[in-house]
């Protein structure tokens, strides 16, 4: 019993802690979606608003226009810088730093769209002329601040790819050279050297084979043995001839010579 009751009480932690498990990633995955689904939101937010301060801009005259087109400069300044420096970070750690700077300026620039939409319903125009100029130079600043450094951001990805392709190209053509140069073929016999003791022994005995006479070539030089005829120098007559002239009777007798 007490085995028994061991098992069972092994079975629900691991059934608690399996629903444990399920709980924690439901909320993770909530929260997830839910920070996608906020952070889409705020882009969207932001991209309509961005499209009515372009539509002020250029619809209203005056202060108004004038105003709605320095939100619109701030805003457009700070998001393409953000953009490129978020999407030069997994590439570049360094960008790291250059993005909370970033994020000190946002601070910065959110102060100042809330002082120039309260500017915007400012009825009185002479408050309006006078604070105008103030907020445009911090404009400015804030604006110039967030080009340098998206430019720098920019020349310095620029000059990574540069690196990165100059190397390549270096690679491929190390590797093109190295494609040229194959290994040829061994040959099936390998051929004496010229001027080795084989050739001068064969060219001697050419040579010793020329100056050779004719007819030791022809027969005695040839490795067989010399007939009767070759031997009494009879070898240029014909047989016939031969035969005939031992037949002729000797005038002058068996004893003469």
């Amino acid at each position: 019993m007490e085995a028994l009751g061991v098992v069972v009480a092994l079975v629900a932690l691991f059934g608690i802690a399996l629903l444990v498990m399920a709980v924690v990633g439901t909320v993770k995955a909530a929260k997830a979606v839910a920070a996608k689904v906020d952070r889409h939101s705020a882009n969207a937010q932001r991209a309509v608003e961005n499209a009515a301060l372009k539509a002020k801009s250029i619809a209203r005259p005056g202060e108004q226009g004038r105003i709605a087109a320095l939100r619109l400069s701030l805003r457009t300044a700070l998001d393409s810088t953000r953009q490129v420096l978020q999407s030069g970070l997994p590439q570049d750690g360094q960008l790291g730093d250059a993005l909370q700077l970033l994020t000190r300026l946002d601070a910065h620039a959110a102060e100042l769209d809330a002082e120039l939409r309260m500017l915007e319903r400012e009825p009185m125009s002479s408050r309006v002329a006078a604070k105008l100029p103030e907020l445009r130079e911090r404009v400015e600043r804030i604006t110039h601040s967030a080009d340098s450094l998206r430019w720098a951001a920019q020349d310095r990805m620029r000059r990574f790819a540069d690196d990165e392709l100059a190397r390549l190209g270096k690679e491929c053509q190390d590797e093109a050279g190295a494609l040229r140069h194959w290994t040829p073929a061994e040959p099936a016999a390998e051929e004496p050297a010229e001027g080795t003791d084989f050739q001068r022994g064969s060219q001697g005995k050419a040579a010793a084979s020329a100056e050779e006479p004719a007819d030791r070539r022809k027969g005695l030089g040839a490795g067989r043995p010399a007939s009767a005829e070759e031997l009494l120098g009879l070898a240029a007559e014909p047989l016939s001839r031969l035969a005939d002239r031992l037949r002729k009777p000797n005038p002058a007798g068996p004893n003469r010579p």
